[in-house]
Parts: C-alpha cells; structure tokens; sequence
C-alpha cells in the first residue's frame, strides 16, 4: 500500500472506529507497516488540517470527528494534480481562497510519487499578480452569505466617491477578473453589485437577511446572462433555480 492510499484507508478506519479512539499498535497490524510509520501519517494528516486528535492513557489512542470530515475520495494521479495545482493557484480574492489553500495542501499532504511529482510540475507553470483585495473584507462578505447576514460596508465607486452602504448579501459575481458582491441595498432600496476590491470595510452583523433571490436581483443589468460555473451544478438541490 502507498502512501496516498495508506492516508486514506486511516481517515477510514478511524471515521469507521468513531468516536471510540484506536491506538497506533492497532492501526500498524492492520496495515502492516511500522508504528512509526502510522505515527508518521497520523502526524501528517493533523497537520494538514485533518481533525485528528490522540489521547494518552488507558483506553488512549488516535480519533477523529467523523461530523467534521467527509468519505475519503479517491481520485486518480491526473484528477489529484489538477485538482491540487487549481485549489493552490485560486485568486487571493476568490471567494473561500483560505479554504481552497487548507484543500489543496490537505491534497499534497496525501500525494506521493508521479501524482506528486506531476503536481510539481503543473506548479512551476502557473503563476498570478499579487490583489489589492482585502482579506479582511472577503472573511466578512463570506460570513454574510454563510449565514444570511446583513452587512454594513465602506464603499469607493468607480470614480472614488466614498459612500457607507446596508446591505443584504444575495451572491457573489466573477467577471473579468474581479469579483463583485451582490445585494439588495437598503440604501438604494435596489440591487447593486459591489466590486470587492472597493470595498474599504465590511462588518458583519448580528441583524438575519430578508432572503434574496440572486437571479432577480441581476434581471436587468449587465449580468443578467451570468451562469454558475459548471463544476458547482452537482452541489445545487434539484429545486433550486439555475
């Protein structure tokens, strides 16, 4: 068994032997490998961002929070590199771009020989301007969509005209680059888009959103043929609009 698929089978074996813990002797047998070598992985996995955890003493061993992880995937050498190389190279002003680092090096982490080396390779290719984009803003405008809130923002338009906006976040827009948040603005009493590099500050309430409709808020603008990328439409219920 290779490393790539030694990894998997040890999320599987401990989300299956969740959430009582199983020790490093144990998991070694099964595997037939060294302790050390399980030790090793198991170390690799917490630090790539796996919620493994181990507890000493009797009855101690190595767990995991099977609520806070999914079935392990098995992809093949070429889906693994791509998927690697495009989650690592994501704009620092996309939308989730922290989560898509913490998944690619979750990736690397369980890579080894020519899936490896071929990500290597696909890595030394792809390079990306540095943004103006503020980190700070993007966690808040991500909240603000996670948890239907409302947002109160510190906006520049495209003449530098500074204004302060209330807004009820609908969706996000990518278009030529740049990436814009969509919302009914109370201000405004209408949808407006919000480049995110514009935005000076974005604070996150505790007041809930009026849900809002993504397409309707685009009927009528420059956006109104926008589609959803295509590698999001298995994610999307069936009732959902497209």
């Amino acid at each position: 068994m290779n490393r790539t698929a030694r990894l998997y089978w040890l999320v599987e074996e401990l989300r299956a032997a969740a959430p009582r813990p199983v020790t490093v002797a144990v998991l070694a047998a099964r595997c037939e490998v060294s302790t050390r070598t399980v030790q090793r992985d198991l170390q690799a996995l917490m630090e790539a961002g796996v919620p493994v955890r181990t507890a000493t003493g009797r009855g101690g061993g190595w767990s995991i929070d099977a609520a806070m992880t999914l079935p392990p995937i098995r992809f093949t050498a070429d889906e693994a590199s791509a998927l690697t190389v495009a989650l690592a190279a994501a704009d620092a002003t996309a939308p989730h771009a922290g989560a898509a680092r913490r998944a690619a090096q979750k990736l690397a982490a369980s890579m080894s020989g020519p899936a490896s080396a071929a990500a290597g390779v696909l890595a030394t290719r792809i390079v990306t301007l540095p943004s103006p984009a503020n980190p700070t803003v993007r966690a808040a405008v991500e909240q603000a969509l996670a948890a239907n809130a409302v947002l109160r923002l510190s906006y520049a338009d495209a003449a530098g005209r500074a204004s302060s906006r209330v807004v009820e976040p609908a969706g996000l827009l990518g278009a030529g680059g740049r990436w814009y948040l969509i919302a009914w603005c109370r201000t405004r009493q209408a949808g407006r888009g919000f480049r995110l590099d514009r935005i000076a500050e974005a604070v996150l309430t505790a007041e809930q959103a009026e849900p809002r409709d993504l397409g309707a808020l685009l009927i009528g603008s420059v956006a109104a043929e926008a589609a959803r990328p295509p590698a999001l439409t298995p994610l999307i219920p069936p009732s959902s609009d497209a």
